[in-house]
């Protein structure tokens, strides 16, 4: 009687377990993000003002090397307050690159700003997605293969980006179809 109580405590243990057992599923966010039309077309957006803010920069490293070679090669023949004065407008123009640099390419410049603008909303929309996605499958945890998370096999039936992905492309189309 004992062992009974002992293998019947075991076995509900066991299958206790296994009813509580975490599914878990995969789902590639950048393979969503690149299957977005509008996503494309913010991206673009954004690659545009970076080219025009890099034409800018350009423009004035252009101007700030053709006034310093000016400055050098005049240096012996100015003197007091013109030499001041032109150095002073060569180490202005410098900082002013320098500046500009830090403002829009830097670590907390506006293309990150601009970049994370854009990004917002669409992981907004793939967050949802994949929450709606993992309550119809009964998941536990969803990972993201496409940040740091190394999968190194994946089996299909585990890997959930269609599914979420058509979730996204049914509220656009609909969103579409009222307009």
């Amino acid at each position: 009687m004992k062992n009974f109580k002992t293998i019947l405590t075991v076995f509900l243990l066991i299958c206790f377990g296994i009813s509580n057992a975490q599914k878990v599923g995969v789902v590639d966010t950048q393979a969503i993000l690149d299957k977005l039309p509008q996503y494309k077309e913010a991206e673009a957006r954004l690659n545009s003002q970076i080219d025009t803010w890099q034409t800018d920069l350009q423009n004035l490293q252009a101007e700030y090397e053709k006034k310093r070679s000016a400055f050098e090669n005049e240096k012996v023949l100015l003197i007091g307050d013109q030499l001041k004065l032109r150095e002073k407008e060569v180490m202005d123009l410098d900082k002013n690159i320098k500046t500009t640099t830090s403002l829009r390419f830097g670590t907390n410049g506006e293309i990150s700003k601009l970049r994370a603008n854009l990004v917002q909303p669409f992981q907004d929309q793939i967050w949802n997605a994949i929450k709606t996605m993992s309550e119809k499958n009964g998941l536990g945890i969803v990972f993201d293969k496409s940040n740091d998370v190394n999968v190194i096999f994946l089996q299909k039936r585990f890997d959930y980006t269609d599914k979420v992905l058509d979730i996204l492309l049914k509220g656009t189309t609909a969103k579409d179809k009222k307009n």
